[in-house]
């Protein structure tokens, strides 16, 4: 892929304009099996060659490791970059697999000096709750993440996988400019739950991440067995035993109208989510060069009306078979 102009997006109706598709980088430091510094690197590299701006990482993401990846990939290249970070998940480090949230105003505070640290800079452009808080009134939560706007540390706030509710009072106490919560072809939770409506009636941008069903809906993966065992995607149901064959189906069912559109399957699922709204900019994840050259390839993609229905009738939101996360995972969005 050459280097070519990316359209851009605006986040929200008043917001910052970024890459109309961003970079997930969790991937590359987390959750998705082995990393791989060197490839990932380059990924980041090759990114900013084809006018990626938007990089998205989080706190938790390692943890920690991330960030510095980040922070080593972006030296003396900072202001080519709007870079979000997140924050609220915490970890016992005796047992990484328990997982807290922590929304406590002097949290935030502490929060934001270790991820600069680790970035290396002095502000983040888009700083993120990364779940809500029950035990914390959001006011509170938002209120400290605003001082941390006075103080210039963070230019832009940002809310991950709130109700709709939730998101109307934070915003009432300092404007969110983006809600980032899963979003694709095979979970469409926005549509139903009255966050896209309400990003859309508030002014606020709405960052889809895994708009490719963790990989599911590129067709790369076509078993299980595929995946290392250390792979968070294996503790889903959506990847276990009969949900993951009639997910499967459905894969299949993306290949073949890929295969008709004449692109991947990968710009297909992303020319949908693309489709969904201007106020949308999804930020697919990968950790290497080719994935993110095919990514981008979906900018190019125009999805006709009668292909767009035909994307909606196969993705039904019954026809989907698992929940996305498990229980415990379930509990912490939506608050």
């Amino acid at each position: 892929m050459n280097a070519t102009a990316i359209p851009t997006r605006r986040l929200g109706r008043n917001g910052p304009a970024v890459s109309a598709l961003g970079l997930g980088c969790m991937g590359m430091s987390f959750a998705y099996g082995d990393a791989d510094e060197g490839e990932s690197l380059a990924t980041l590299d090759r990114a900013l060659e084809l006018g990626v701006t938007l990089f998205d990482t989080a706190d938790m993401y390692g943890p920690y490791t991330n960030e510095r990846l980040l922070g080593k990939a972006l030296q003396g290249r900072r202001e080519q970059v709007f870079l979000a970070t997140k924050f609220g998940i915490v970890f016992d480090p005796d047992r990484p697999e328990l997982r807290g949230i922590n929304g406590r105003p002097e949290y935030v505070r502490s929060s934001i000096e270790g991820s600069l640290q680790r970035l290396g800079t002095d502000h983040v452009d888009l700083y993120y709750l990364h779940r809500i808080d029950a035990d914390v009134p959001i006011e509170d939560t938002v209120g400290a993440m605003a001082e941390l706007v006075q103080q210039g540390k963070v230019r832009y706030l940002g809310l991950s996988e709130p109700s709709a509710q939730t998101l109307q009072r934070a915003h009432a106490v300092h404007p969110i400019t983006a809600v980032q919560s899963e979003y694709s072809l095979w979970t469409r939770d926005p549509e139903h739950n009255d966050v896209l409506a309400t990003c859309e009636r508030l002014g606020i941008g709405f960052v889809p991440y895994s708009p490719l069903g963790r990989g599911f809906l590129t067709g790369n993966i076509t078993s299980p067995d595929e995946l290392q065992s250390d792979d968070f995607r294996l503790s889903t149901p959506r990847f276990q035993g009969d949900n993951f064959a009639r997910n499967l189906e459905l894969a299949g069912q993306v290949k073949r109208l890929a295969s008709d559109q004449g692109c991947t399957p990968a710009q297909l699922a992303l020319a949908w989510v693309l489709a969904q709204g201007e106020h949308i900019v999804p930020i697919p994840g990968t950790k290497r060069r080719k994935y993110l050259e095919d990514n981008l390839g979906a900018l190019q993609v125009v999805l006709s009306p009668d292909e767009l229905t035909a994307l909606d009738t196969v993705f039904r939101p019954e026809a989907v078979a698992g929940d996305r996360y498990t229980a415990v995972g379930m509990a912490l969005i939506g608050r």
